[in-house]
């Protein structure tokens, strides 16, 4: 199986959302279900509202629904969304 390098946006509750708290908790979901973290944006959307654009990389038969649901379920957090996936070469 080939690596996946994949891109999940996490839209914040509100715009009080603590992100760094957020970014570090998904940290945790992605190395505990086998996903390596390699880096996070913040992405202004409207009205004082963030959304953090995750980028890791797993195995790819894992997926990346999995790792939608877990990380829609941390506090602060009403939905995420994967927005790229890609195949690694090599």
């Amino acid at each position: 199986m080939a690596t996946a390098i994949i891109t999940i946006k996490l839209m914040m509750d509100s715009p009080e959302t603590d992100i760094k708290a957020v970014e570090e908790k998904a940290k945790e979901v992605l190395k505990a279900n086998e996903g390596e973290f390699y880096k996070a944006e913040v992405e202004e959307v409207a009205f004082g509202l963030k959304a953090l654009n995750l980028v890791f990389t797993c195995n790819e038969k894992l997926g990346s629904d999995m790792f939608e649901e877990k990380l829609k379920d941390i506090e602060g957090v009403s939905s995420s969304q994967c927005t790229d996936f890609r195949r690694t070469i090599g």
